[in-house]
């Protein structure tokens, strides 16, 4: 199975008295980054939930955010009455001097002043904190079911490129055949042209003209190549995060399809490197986003 980096999920329950959501974005990163929202009275879960996120989803760049909704009557803030009496005097005493009645509006804007609602800071719920677990755990399921969907369907789109390659390079081995001997009697003919046939010492030029086509061979080539391949189709039907070991064997291709390239020599071979290096360009971006 074959994972990407983009995923999502979202789970949206109710558990007593608040409505509890978990949001999980993730996108591809190179390494693992991972941002996480809390409110400040589940903050001493915040490591315990990061790990979770590194157990479940590995690597990308992740978004974790959680929201609490109150849905009855409690609150956890409270009025500091003795601080909003304060304030309340000394706001009278103002307007009084002004010669101004204190308007209604200012004893509801007393309220905003700093210190006049304090937080009540009651202890976790163990059991609270089970729900909210599961709750967590739902998302972050939803998030890698997102990735596993979009993670088949770039397997078959990479494995068709793949094939595509090794279909291409069948068919550079007839043309490699005629390339050569199209080159040998290339060769021939303009030294012909130039130079007196008698003049032509045959063990030199037959010594000269294999060390040239030594260079311009790409048997070697194609065989490393055609392994390069089957070794990442291979690779993408192992378990785990393949991403980053998919990525090398993708530069190793894109090697041996460049050295075809400069040795082809040939407009018919280079037409096929072209179109080799077509699907690579399309397999690379592909595998920028494999877990």
């Amino acid at each position: 199975m074959m994972y990407s980096m983009t995923g999502y999920g979202r789970v949206v329950k109710d558990i007593p008295g608040k409505k509890i959501t978990i949001e999980v974005k993730a996108l591809n990163s190179k390494q693992f980054d991972l941002s996480v929202r809390v409110p400040s009275y589940y903050r001493e879960k915040e490591l315990e939930i990061r790990n979770k996120i590194a157990q479940k989803l590995f690597r990308g760049k992740i978004d974790f955010s959680m929201y609490v909704e109150l849905i009855d009557e409690k609150t956890n803030s409270s009025i500091n009455e003795p601080v909003y009496k304060a304030y309340y005097q000394q706001l009278s005493r103002v307007y009084e001097s002004m010669g101004i009645n204190m308007p209604h509006e200012a004893v509801a804007e007393i309220l905003r002043l700093p210190d006049v609602l304090s937080a009540v800071h009651d202890e976790l719920d163990p059991e609270e904190w089970k729900e909210i677990e599961k709750i967590v755990g739902e998302a972050l399921e939803q998030c890698n079911q997102y990735r596993l969907q979009e993670g088949e369907a770039m397997y078959h789109d990479l494995k068709g490129r793949i094939d595509t390659i090794q279909q291409l390079l069948t068919e550079i081995a007839p043309v490699e055949q005629n390339r050569i001997k199209q080159i040998k009697t290339r060769i021939r003919n303009k030294l012909d042209e130039f130079i007196d046939p008698e003049k032509v010492d045959e063990n030199r030029f037959e010594q000269e003209l294999v060390h040239f086509l030594d260079k311009l061979d790409v048997n070697e080539e194609m065989v490393r190549l055609d392994n390069h391949c089957s070794y990442f189709l291979k690779t993408m039907d192992e378990e785990g995060a393949v991403g980053k070991k998919l990525g090398f064997i993708t530069q190793e291709i894109g090697r041996e399809i460049n050295t075809l390239g400069s040795k082809a020599n040939d407009a018919q071979m280079q037409k096929l490197v072209v179109r080799m290096k077509d699907q690579l360009e399309k397999i690379k971006e592909q595998a920028l986003n494999i877990l």
